[in-house]
């Protein structure tokens, strides 16, 4: 069953080019592991948001994502992230519309 991980990043606004810097060199690592589907990261408009960046990222499986995680490679690039503050979860779809897709 595919998972989402979603996780909204609080970054200090000076940090944000290094942070995405930083956020491509984890995900082209993650890219590589073994249930990876895809990745976005996406910057808030607003300078007022919260939450300056939020990624969304699917997975074949919780256990994949967490196998991936807990990579020695993945590992070593996590302190340089430390900085923002993460706010990570799991979730699945419970109800889906789109514009070509009735509601399911």
């Amino acid at each position: 069953m595919t998972v989402t991980l979603i996780n909204v990043f609080e970054v200090p606004p000076e940090q944000l080019d290094d942070f995405v810097a930083g956020w491509r060199q984890r995900a082209a690592i993650m890219a590589g592991k073994p249930g990876f589907q895809d990745t976005r990261l996406h910057r808030a408009v607003s300078a007022d948001a919260r939450f300056t960046l939020v990624n969304v990222a699917h997975w074949d499986s919780e256990e994949a994502l967490a196998a991936a995680q807990a990579s020695p490679e993945f590992r070593q690039n996590v302190p340089a992230a430390a900085r923002a503050a993460a706010n990570p979860a799991v979730y699945t779809v419970v109800a889906e519309f789109t514009r070509d897709t009735p509601n399911v």
